[in-house]
């Protein structure tokens, strides 16, 4: 049994996975809420559907981008529970979960985070061998540098805010050629978080050490 954790934005994701079914999972926005809420909504999870701690067999938390204090909370809390109950921990890219969630759909694909201050961090993805990988490393980014590097037919999903739909709207005006996903399709959930750790366990055996498991930052070009 898999319990996944997403903290890296205003959103708190959790998951619990068998390995072949999804028997739960949770999202809701906790802004500045992530120290109080988290630990109790882990807790009640495990309850409610009869898992004890000792069922688990591996923990995956976000490592992001995302947000400096949501990415910190979130991973601190993955790595005492899995140090304290002996689990591996894996560390899942925050776009790479947003992705996992989204289909197959023709061009090519940009996962969006909020980055805060007017800002966000996007990542381009391509189709390949039925599923999705990323084209290029994650940018800090404002929407009008965004749309400028568009460079063909692309569908955005992830963290779009009001003022990211009124730009890309302006630009679809324009004749840039992006589709933004529907809100539930742009949710980032949980139980693709799982599933892409699932895999990963998988395919890329190892101890996975909470120890090595650290937050991910994603700076503008010009920060230190």
């Amino acid at each position: 049994m898999l319990l996944a954790l997403d903290t890296a934005t205003q959103m708190i994701g959790l998951a619990l996975h068998t390995g072949d079914d999804l028997i739960a999972e949770l999202a809701w926005r906790a802004p500045q809420r992530h120290t109080v809420e988290l630990a109790p909504a882990v807790a009640d999870l495990l309850t409610r559907e009869g898992v004890g701690r000792d069922q688990l067999t591996a923990l995956a938390v976000a490592t992001g981008p995302g947000s400096y204090s949501g990415l910190r909370i979130g991973v601190a809390f993955a790595k005492a529970m899995a140090s304290a109950l002996r689990l591996p921990l894996v560390g899942v890219s925050t776009l790479d979960s947003a992705a996992a969630g989204t289909p197959q759909v023709s061009g090519g694909l940009i996962v969006i985070v909020s980055a805060g201050r007017r800002r966000i961090v996007a990542a381009p993805y391509q189709w390949r061998r039925g599923r999705w990988k990323q084209r290029s490393a994650p940018e800090n980014m404002d929407w009008e540098t965004l749309i400028a590097n568009v460079d063909g037919p692309a569908y955005l999903t992830g963290e779009i805010s009001a003022e990211g739909r009124a730009a890309l709207a302006a630009a679809v005006e324009r004749g840039v050629p992006v589709t933004v996903a529907p809100p539930a399709l742009r949710l980032r959930r949980a139980g693709f978080l799982a599933e892409t750790a699932l895999l990963q366990l998988a395919e890329q055996p190892g101890t996975y050490s909470p120890a090595q498991v650290v937050p991910v930052y994603v700076k503008t070009k010009d920060s230190p």
